[in-house]
């Protein structure tokens, strides 16, 4: 873009320059005398009034006796003689005419036609580029990475099952003839799928890092264009390059743009994102056994794609990315911690027992948003308290410390996190209480943060109902005290809603309806959204579904009224310290907690 910009530029100043030279050249050279007709001058001269009379070519220039000096033009086909000015009656000098006249006459005809030319060169070279451009328009737009400082799988923390069925790829990528002498044949499609922020991309750029091998990277919506075979000519170019950069890898990130079943959106088999969909199938399963190039794809809705793109021959190897768990958060910390000064009393274990659920990108973030709350403050190395503030704001969003409510409305959120926190530190099956404010943050007016002991791959039927419990503690709590609800339990009870129904309909955790699942998601791919549900059941097993999800609601409900009953002297202790802290941690809430427990 910049190239072509410059060359604009060049020409536009090289055209102008021309103008100015020709202009410069052909411009009749103005004189110091005044402009007059010759006539006028005839009558000076025949007054006596001329001293000297200087002609050249048809311009006659005229020194008056009194200093002045006029000049005129002859007429055509006119002489001085013919207006009766003849030596004897004036001095008159005669200019011979140079080769000026004939280079006047060349550039007044020359340089508009080389004007003329000019544009139309301009005009035809334009012209050119936009075919060039048109004609490239079906070209792979695929970014080769080749870094001086490649990345590698030292660069990627945890994943270890990931990276070692990712190895064999870069040993292939690398010793090909050991698995060909053998008659092995490498999978020539690998599937990454996982969670946004996983690194999946990541990954990808580190097996080319470790093979150090081309790698060509494209996002799948930029295949698809307005234009119908845009798509899948790219597709043919961008694997017409693979092949002549043999070994490499292709890597295609976020796949279910294209690779959404074929036939479930508008405009059936003329649909353009199918056209380039099917070369994409015809390209990955047209590959010779000997050329060493590897297509490596990334999506975090496999349930979505074609099942001619998972058979063998194409993405026939998966390669699942789960969120971390604790040991791999630790090390994604550390990671992206390394360049960052930390105060010697950081742990970074305690950071990642309390980010349960949080992706490899989330971490990468808590740290930096740590670090910028470390120049907030103007210290010059991050403690835990910038660590474990870049969390919640992570997860929730920033403090609205400038927000303030009235003090009814204080006291009203008080008991609200306090009947939260209270249920949560009583019930076994519950998480445990890390934080309780009553500081607005994000769209909370307050909130208790909570966090598993264990990590946990299974949830449990009882957990599901202890976290419903805690989850009603703040309206149960707003109604034992005020005697009447409040909307800030809104959100409590959409959760708590969507929870028993899917304990009913997904998890088979209903005693009445039994170990059955009830409902399909219909996927209709119209603007990437799921827009309707089928129901599998009947008007009465839906009106079963709604008693059974009543029931459990219910339950939870009676469970936390009974338990704040029995607790309400740690229930109005904890209220009364967020209404004087504003907000407690740990440590602070058990104290005050099992205080008032052995006092009440």
């Amino acid at each position: 873009m910049k190239q072509g910009c410059s060359k604009n530029t060049f020409y536009l100043l090289l055209s102008l320059v021309v103008i100015i030279i020709g202009l410069a050249m052909i411009w009749p050279r103005g004189s110091s005398g005044q402009q007059v007709p010759i006539s006028e001058i005839v009558k000076d001269v025949n007054a006596h009034k001329v001293k000297q009379l200087t002609v050249s070519g048809t311009t006659v220039t005229a020194d008056l006796t009194n200093g002045a000096q006029v000049v005129a033009n002859e007429e055509s086909n006119a002489t001085l003689k013919d207006y009766g000015i003849t030596p004897d009656k004036v001095s008159i000098n005669v200019q011979q005419s140079d080769s000026s006249g004939i280079w006047t006459i060349i550039l007044e005809t020359l340089v508009p036609t080389l004007l003329i030319i000019g544009f139309f060169y301009l005009i035809m070279r334009q012209a050119q580029g936009s075919n060039m451009k048109a004609m490239s328009f079906g070209k792979s737009r695929a970014r080769a990475y080749e870094g001086n400082k490649p990345i590698t799988f030292k660069d990627v923390a945890g994943l270890i099952e990931p990276k070692q069925e990712l190895s064999e790829v870069v040993d292939f990528l690398k010793n090909s003839s050991k698995f060909q002498a053998l008659g092995a044949e490498i999978p020539k499609g690998v599937l990454l799928v996982g969670p946004p922020g996983t690194g999946k991309t990541l990954l990808a750029k580190a097996v080319a890092g470790e093979a150090k091998v081309p790698f060509f990277a494209m996002s799948a919506s930029e295949f698809v264009e307005m234009f119908v075979g845009v798509g899948a000519s790219r597709v043919r170019d961008l694997f017409q390059k693979a092949k002549h950069n043999s070994p490499c890898i292709v890597f295609i990130d976020e796949l279910d743009a294209i690779g959404r079943q074929r036939g479930s959106g508008l405009g059936g088999s003329h649909d353009e994102r199918e056209q380039t969909l099917n070369q994409i199938l015809v390209e990955m399963d047209g590959f010779e056994t000997d050329d060493n190039v590897i297509v490596m794809g990334a999506t975090n809705r496999p349930d979505v794609l074609d099942p001619a793109l998972l058979r063998p021959g194409r993405f026939d190897r998966r390669v699942i990315i789960n969120l971390p768990d604790r040991k791999e958060r630790l090390e994604v910390l550390q990671l992206h911690s390394q360049n960052k000064p930390l105060e010697k009393d950081v742990d970074l274990d305690r950071i990642a027992a309390i980010t349960t659920g949080f992706s490899s990108a989330d971490l990468k973030n808590v740290v930096n948003e740590s670090a910028i709350l470390a120049v907030r403050d103007s210290r010059k190395t991050i403690d835990q308290h910038h660590l474990q503030e870049a969390v919640e704001r992570v997860s929730m969003g920033p403090e609205r410390k400038s927000h303030r409510y009235s003090d009814q409305e204080r006291e009203m959120t008080a008991y609200h996190e306090a009947g939260h926190a209270v249920l949560s530190q009583s019930l076994p099956d519950a998480d445990n209480v890390e934080k309780i404010t009553i500081i607005p943050r994000g769209m909370a007016g307050g909130y208790t943060l909570t966090n598993p002991s264990d990590e946990r791959h299974y949830l449990s039927e009882n957990h599901f109902r202890a976290n419903l419990v805690v989850l009603m503690g703040g309206w149960v709590a707003e109604e034992l005290i005020y005697h009447q609800i409040t909307t800030g339990a809104s959100g409590d009870l959409k959760s708590a809603t969507q929870i028993a129904r899917d304990m009913v309909t997904r998890y088979g955790m209903s005693r009445e309806l039994g170990p059955r699942t009830f409902g399909e998601h219909e996927e209709m791919i119209f603007l990437g959204r799921e827009i309707s549900e089928q129901r599998n059941y009947s008007e009465e097993v839906a009106a079963q579904i709604d008693r059974a999800v009543h029931e459990i609601i219910d339950q939870a409900q009676k469970s936390a009224k009974k338990l704040l009953n029995e607790h309400k002297t740690a229930l109005v202790a904890i209220a009364n310290a967020l209404l004087d802290q504003e907000t407690l941690d740990k440590p602070t809430f058990e104290k005050i907690y099992q205080q008032a427990e052995s006092n009440g």
